[in-house]
């Protein structure tokens, strides 16, 4: 059924309108006493009314909307939409044809009056005038042109194009570039098979064939926006500019006028790239551009998606595995680079002081925290103060002692490595340390003889078989 209703709406864009005029362009047509034909390959055909002010380019925009709007006033399904959008968009601002009623003819290129403003290109219109569009082929009838040039892309080719024709389509060599001089043209045989390769000095010009692929050749520039972004507790927070592969962190911390004296090198992290920007947005107040997010984030998962296919196609993982695995795989990606140790970075010789990063780094610099935070199975669970030298049982005591249900092992997780470990009297206490008592484990008496249960009939599957064994073999 949609297929019928995209054929007929395809259709009717098509038709020549000339015959329903409104009372608005007879109007028009009574005012200017101009009449345009538009024939060729456009999405509305026909003649229409025009006034004496307007030109070429003006003229058509206001018929190709008018086409626009009749095809798809009483459209609702979005992919018939896009489709039908997309149809209407099929035609050429290149190689337009207009024929005047004296029998003058002139071609016209409203591509480049639109990007160049070239006024021979947009003529204003007389009566009778008729503008021909030229076959739609973009596929077959083009050019290509690529490197260092303001605006790259696919163009449609219209006989006698020259090479000043694709750089004037491509808005000129791009500033940003030096030294160009020379372009390179790639050419296929009519068989695809052959390639012959011209260069061409500039600022020569040649005449250029169909597909054409134009490489205006340039070493690539490197004067981009490197930066790392540093947050935290340095006197100059925000995004520093850097080097290509050259700025160490070191020179960073430098360029932040260095720590404060609130902060905390333990627990400082480097973030590598922008995977991680997005999940610090909230927590330091920076405003990121919402489809900068997006995108990071959509490129993020497909990352770790595709590195995990890649993982468990080779692996032996069995399913329970794979949720650890998987959350452990994110882990890696968001916390690539944060296993850094801060604290050495006073020394000029130290590893972390001479560490490369990279353009799009993510630099954390927490606040000390002067407390231990004490949660899970005890009765006030919360920061405590701070004490150095005291081990867990202290921190236990403050947050008001261990519950009812609390399990014996006991954890301490440290805050700056994250890492869990058995709760002992010579584990150091430190700074930013949690302390986590779990909850033991309940169980209901339906419970333990479900779990029993389980034993029982396991052994008594073993002591079955075993019979059997010893009848056969008696």
């Amino acid at each position: 059924m949609n297929k019928l209703i995209l054929l007929f709406l395809l259709i009717f864009s098509t038709l020549n309108f000339s015959q329903t005029i409104s009372r608005e362009q007879q109007s028009m047509l009574s005012l200017s006493g101009i009449s345009v034909t538009i024939g060729g390959t456009f999405p509305l055909t026909g003649s229409f009314p025009a006034l004496i002010t307007e030109r070429v380019d003006q003229f058509v925009t206001r018929i190709y909307n008018e086409a626009v709007s009749r095809s798809l006033t009483n459209v609702q399904d979005e992919e018939i939409l896009k489709k039908v959008k997309e149809d209407l968009s099929k035609y050429s601002l290149r190689g337009i044809l207009l024929k005047r009623s004296n029998g003058e003819e002139i071609t016209l290129d409203l591509e480049k009056f639109r990007l160049l403003g070239d006024f021979n290109n947009n003529p204003y219109l007389k009566n009778d005038d008729v503008i021909i569009f030229p076959p739609y082929d973009i596929e077959r009838n083009f050019f290509v042109i690529r490197g260092a040039v303001n605006r790259p892309g696919k163009y449609f080719f219209v006989e006698g194009d020259k090479l000043s024709d694709a750089l004037e389509l491509s808005m000129g060599i791009n500033p940003a570039f030096e030294n160009v001089k020379e372009v390179l043209i790639n050419r296929l045989s009519y068989d695809g098979q052959k390639k012959e390769e011209i260069k061409i000095q500039l600022p020569n010009d040649v005449e250029l064939k169909r597909g054409d692929q134009i490489i205006v050749e340039s070493n690539e520039t490197q004067r981009k926006d490197f930066y790392v972004l540093i947050l935290g507790e340095v006197n100059q927070p925000g995004y520093i500019p850097i080097t290509k592969n050259t700025t160490k962190i070191g020179d960073v911390i430098k360029l932040a006028k260095g720590f404060t004296k609130n902060a905390s090198l333990k627990r400082s992290r480097l973030f590598r790239g922008n995977s991680i920007t997005p999940l610090l947005e909230k927590q330091y107040g920076i405003k990121l551009d919402d489809d900068i997010v997006t995108r990071n984030q959509e490129l993020l998962e497909k990352m770790v998606d595709f590195e995990q296919a890649m993982m468990f196609r080779m692996s032996n993982l069995v399913e329970e595995d794979k949720y650890y695995f998987e959350t452990e795989n994110q882990y890696r990606v968001l916390n690539e680079g944060s296993a850094i140790d801060f604290s050495k970075i006073y020394d000029e010789d130290s590893e972390i002081n001479n560490f490369i990063v990279e353009s799009g780094d993510v630099i954390i610099i927490p606040p000390l925290t002067s407390t231990v935070y004490v949660f899970g199975q005890v009765a006030n669970p919360g920061f405590i103060k701070f004490v150095k030298d005291k081990d867990y049982q202290y921190y236990l005591t403050e947050a008001g002692g261990i519950g009812k249900y609390a399990e014996d092992e006991i954890m301490i997780i440290k805050g700056s490595s994250k890492n869990w470990i058995p709760a002992a009297k010579d584990v150091l206490i430190e700074d930013g340390d949690f302390v986590f008592v779990p909850k033991e484990r309940i169980k209901s008496f339906r419970t333990t003889a479900m779990e029993w249960g389980g034993y029982f009939s396991i052994i008594g599957s073993i002591a079955t078989v075993i019979l059997l064994i010893f009848q056969i073999t008696k």
